[in-house]
């Protein structure tokens, strides 16, 4: 990764999921519009799989916390943690 796309993102980490996903509709959109110019077309579908990607890793950690606070609601309480309660 050279120092453009690390700054790139870098920037990105900081983006929510609803401004990527709003960022790639406008893209699509663009595409679908046949707005984006030809020249510029390459770099638009380079942004858009970024994003894509970028919402595809909150996903999964989404995924993640989501399954740790399921498990943590749906496993007995241990011993323990009844006496603590007690």
């Amino acid at each position: 990764m050279n120092a453009k796309n690390a700054k790139k993102a870098e920037a990105d980490a900081g983006i929510g999921f609803g401004t990527a996903i709003r960022e790639l509709e406008a893209i699509l959109a663009g595409i679908e519009g046949e707005e984006v110019d030809l020249d510029r077309l390459a770099e638009e579908l380079k942004r858009a799989a970024e994003l894509l990607e970028l919402c595809r890793s909150k996903i999964r950690k989404a995924e993640v916390e989501v399954s740790q606070i399921v498990q943590q609601i749906e496993s007995p309480p241990t011993p323990a943690e009844k006496t603590e309660k007690s």
